[in-house]
């Protein structure tokens, strides 16, 4: 038989294991996290993504995470720290060595805008090598960066388009074609591009070679749309908490032809959030943009373009890369809903770790 003794130290020694594995777990939860936050690109769209990441860079909650501003460009990738010191990042595991300490990061906060941040080339990166990113997957990346094909997938779902007319580099076609089939005015678009690089907006048939031209400068694909007159509106679709969260609708209202760069960075446009559209109007636009995020199978951040017309949105696009400026509209939608920057990113930050 046990001595009594013996099975009371015996409990006592397990109770202390239990504790002091809690404890450490506890303690684990709480420690520094190492994130590093990705900007810059290879694309037109760099500076507003170094915008961006400085943004998110300022607003990282500093009792939770260590952030790392990373550089990624064509001909480097750098950790930039505060006295704008640069160091390598090794691509092997996605790690930097500063003054002799190798440092590897818990999660990737992905602030790039168009390539390779949101096409799907970093995603499918760090999914090899097992880093968390708060973006989407690589596929969902690749597929709304193409404008092209986003709007087919998700057509068959009954969100509604504008007329389209496609153009390859190398293709041969009649201006007459194209005029014939979208109507003018139109928009000619790169197919994979972003803030509105590359666009112009065609009155007449004699606009369109140069329209064109302009569009391949950016891109090899062309989308060129029927003008759709009516009101456009910008939604946001996050998962909060857990949650598919849609969050409050800003409607657009440029000085100039359409939203284009000057509209959306240098205050050329009204940013109205919400969006001055009936409550049954704005239910029907987030039960489409929430629908495409979940049909999609989406995560993290997504903000989709609508024009509505005849009481029927239309979608234009979806960015899974939105801007995170203090102008751009993710940031304003969030502080209509009550979301602070510091939450927002915490959020997507958790949401990738989990």
């Amino acid at each position: 038989m046990i001595p009594k003794k013996v099975i009371f130290l015996f409990a006592l020694r397990v109770s202390f294991r239990k504790i002091n594995k809690e404890y450490c777990n506890l303690s684990n939860s709480k420690k520094m996290k190492h994130i590093a936050i990705i900007m810059g690109g290879y694309s037109s769209e760099y500076k507003i993504s170094l915008t961006s990441g400085n943004v998110v860079y300022k607003n990282l909650d500093s009792t939770q995470y260590k952030g790392y501003r990373i550089h990624i460009f064509k001909e480097k990738w750098v950790y930039v720290d505060d006295k704008e010191a640069e160091f390598p990042i090794d691509r092997n595991d996605f790690s930097v060595t500063v003054n002799g300490t190798k440092i590897k990061f818990d999660a990737v906060f992905n602030a790039i805008h168009g390539t390779p941040g949101e096409d799907g080339l970093l995603q499918a990166y760090f999914e090899l090598i097992g880093l968390p990113q708060t973006s989407c997957d690589y596929y969902q990346a690749a597929l709304t960066f193409n404008k092209r094909d986003l709007l087919s997938v998700l057509k068959p779902y009954g969100i509604k388009t504008a007329t389209s007319f496609y153009l390859n580099k190398g293709d041969k076609f009649t201006t007459h074609q194209i005029v014939e089939k979208v109507g003018l005015p139109c928009f000619v678009k790169p197919n994979k591009s972003g803030s509105s690089f590359g666009i112009s907006k065609v009155k007449t048939e004699a606009e369109l070679p140069e329209a064109i031209e302009i569009a391949y400068k950016e891109d090899n694909e062309i989308i060129i749309e029927s003008f759709l007159d009516g009101t456009e509106v910008s939604v946001g679709v996050i998962n909060f908490q857990g949650t598919i969260t849609v969050l409050p609708i800003t409607e657009i209202v440029s000085e100039n032809d359409f939203f284009d760069y000057e509209a959306k960075y240098l205050g050329k446009s009204q940013e109205i959030t919400p969006a001055r559209i009936s409550a049954e109007m704005a239910q029907k636009v987030s039960a489409i943009a929430k629908k495409a995020y979940e049909v999609l199978k989406m995560k993290g951040f997504s903000r989709s373009e609508f024009i509505i017309v005849n009481n029927e949105p239309h979608m234009l696009e979806m960015n899974t890369i939105p801007g995170l400026t203090n102008e751009s509209l993710i940031p304003q939608q969030a502080r209509e809903a009550g979301i602070s920057l510091t939450e927002l990113f915490s959020n997507a930050i958790e949401l990738a770790l989990a």
